[in-house]
C-alpha cells in the first residue's frame, strides 16, 4: 500500500481528510491519523494565536503526522460602491429576520501573503505538513517551512496552477476537481474556470508534471479511492466523506441535509462568501443564483455578510441561509467515528483494488 505520499509521511494509508475550515477539528484529525491516514486542520479562519493552540491540541492528541492548512487569497482591494450596493440587496432579509443591516463589509480572514505571524507559528510549531489554498504564498515563506522539515501541499484546479506549483518547489500537488465540496481553490477567481473533474484534473497533470498529485473531489468510498490510485494518485483527499463523523464540527442542521434527500442537490456559489464554492442547494444558494459574478464583493469582505445573514437567520429558527458546504457524492455521506470511516475506507479500496498495490 505504499506511494509515494506514504514514503515521505510513513502514512499506512494514502488517504487524506481534507482540512474543512470549520468542520474539520483536532479530535477528527488526530482519529483520522491513528488510523493510518493523513488527518488536517484548517487555521485559514483562524489567529495566530489560535492556530497555534489548535496545532497543540491535535500534537497532544496523536503522535503522527497531521496536516495544517493556511489560506493564500490575494490581499483585499477595497470597493466601496460594490461593497455598498451588496449590503444594500440584503436589506430585505436583514428586515425579514429583524436583525439591523451590517454598516459595511470586514475581512474577516488574514490572507497567509506576508503573514509574518501565521509563518512564525508555522516554524514554531512544525507540523509534519502545511498545505496551502487559494493559491501559494512568496518563495521565501515556503523555503522556510521546507528548511523546517515541513513537507508542502497546494490545490490546483488547472494544469496551469499546478505547474505554478511545481516551479515553486512545493511537494505535492492537490488537484481538486470541480465535483469537491467547499471552496474551490481556484487561484484568481475573476478569471475563467476550466470546472475539469477530478478524473480528467489528475490525468491532465500527471500527462505534463512530474510531481506526485493527491486526488480531491466527488470521493466518497473505496471504490473510488481505488480508481483515483489506479489512475496514478498518490494520494486520496475526501472531505464531505467526514463531515457526518461525530468528530466534526459540523452543526445538527448541517448534519441534517447531508442525511436527507437535499444533500443530492448540490450547486456552485460565490454569493455566500465571494468564492466559488459548492454547497448543499439551499436558500442562500437561490437567494444569489441570478446575481452576477461580477456585482459580488471580493472575498473575504462578502463572507463577513454572508455569516451574518447566516446567524440573523438561525436567531429565528432558518438554518437555509448557513454555509452546508458538501461535494457532489454528498448523498453517499456516511455517519460513524472517523477512524472506523478511515478502516472501512481501506476495506472497500482493497475489495475493489483486487489486491493490487499502488505505485505512485
Amino acid at each position: 500500500m505504499t506511494t509515494s505520499l506514504c514514503n515521505a509521511l510513513n502514512l499506512q494509508y494514502p488517504i487524506v481528510q481534507a482540512p474543512m475550515a470549520g468542520v474539520s477539528t483536532p479530535q477528527m484529525a488526530a482519529a483520522v491519523t491513528a488510523a493510518g491516514g493523513l488527518g488536517s486542520i484548517s487555521v485559514g479562519a483562524s489567529t495566530p494565536a489560535q492556530a497555534e493552540k489548535m496545532i497543540a491540541e491535535t500534537r497532544a492528541l496523536s503522535a503522527g503526522p497531521f496536516n495544517v492548512n493556511v489560506f493564500c487569497h490575494q490581499p483585499v482591494v477595497r470597493n466601496e460602491a460594490l461593497e455598498s450596493a451588496w449590503i444594500e440587496r440584503f436589506n430585505p432579509l436583514f428586515q425579514r429576520y429583524q436583525v439591523a443591516l451590517p454598516s459595511g463589509l470586514t475581512e474577516i480572514y488574514q490572507t497567509f501573503h506576508q503573514n509574518e505571524p501565521m509563518l512564525a507559528v508555522l516554524e514554531k510549531m512544525r507540523p509534519a505538513v502545511v498545505s496551502f489554498h487559494f493559491g501559494i504564498p512568496p518563495a521565501e515563506a515556503i523555503g522556510r517551512l521546507k528548511q523546517c522539515g515541513i513537507v508542502t501541499l497546494a490545490t490546483a484546479t488547472s494544469i496551469y496552477e499546478a505547474q505554478e506549483i511545481a516551479d515553486n518547489g512545493i511537494d505535492f500537488i492537490v488537484a481538486q476537481g470541480i465535483e469537491a465540496g467547499g471552496h474551490r481553490g481556484i487561484f484568481h477567481p475573476e478569471e475563467n474556470d476550466q470546472q475539469l473533474s477530478t478524473f480528467t484534473l489528475l490525468q491532465a497533470i500527471r500527462k505534463v508534471i512530474d510531481l506526485p498529485v493527491i486526488a480531491a473531489g466527488g470521493v466518497m468510498d473505496g471504490a473510488g479511492i481505488a480508481a483515483m490510485l489506479t489512475l496514478g494518485a498518490a494520494g486520496v483527499q475526501l472531505g464531505t466523506a467526514f463531515v457526518l463523523c461525530p468528530e466534526s464540527a459540523a452543526n445538527a442542521a448541517y448534519r441534517a441535509a447531508l442525511k436527507s434527500e437535499a444533500a443530492s442537490r448540490t450547486m456552485m456559489t460565490s454569493a455566500i462568501s465571494g468564492r466559488p464554492a459548492r454547497c448543499i442547494a439551499n436558500a442562500f444558494c437561490a437567494h444569489g443564483e441570478q446575481i452576477a459574478r461580477h456585482e459580488v464583493p471580493v472575498y473575504p469582505l462578502t463572507y463577513s455578510l454572508g455569516k451574518a445573514v447566516a446567524a440573523a437567520a438561525r436567531a429565528q429558527g432558518e438554518y437555509g441561509y448557513d454555509a452546508q458546504w458538501a461535494g457532489q457524492g454528498a448523498h453517499l455521506a456516511r455517519e460513524m467515528p472517523a477512524a472506523e470511516l478511515v478502516r472501512r475506507l481501506v476495506a472497500e479500496w482493497q475489495q475493489a483494488a483486487g489486491g493490487v498495490t499502488p505505485v505512485a
